[in-house]
């Protein structure tokens, strides 16, 4: 069955697409993609994975279907909840 395994870095997304077998599961997919002999930072034990958008806890056991779209996540580099404080306060900041 054909499926995709996606890494997005900041500038380029790379797409692989693999043929994989029947009971396939989303870390088997990863695997294969090769995308961690191609990106150092990617550590397949650690790294978070989904499909679709959706993350995936147990990358081990979730079998993939038809079509899926695996997808490697990378670590924040940021907070997200302080990143918009500062932005908060440097408006308060700027305001006449």
């Amino acid at each position: 069955m054909k499926i995709k395994v996606v890494y997005a870095k900041a500038d380029r997304q790379h797409t692989i697409d693999l043929d994989v077998s029947e009971g396939t599961t989303v870390y088997q997919a990863a695997e294969q993609s090769g995308l961690a002999e191609l990106f150092p930072e990617i550590d397949l034990q650690t790294i978070s994975m989904g499909v679709f958008g959706v993350r995936v806890k147990k990358a081990t056991t979730m079998i993939l279907r038809p079509g899926d779209r695996v997808e490697l996540y990378r670590s924040l580099i940021a907070d997200p909840k302080e990143n918009r404080r500062t932005r908060a306060e440097n408006q308060k900041l700027n305001r006449p």
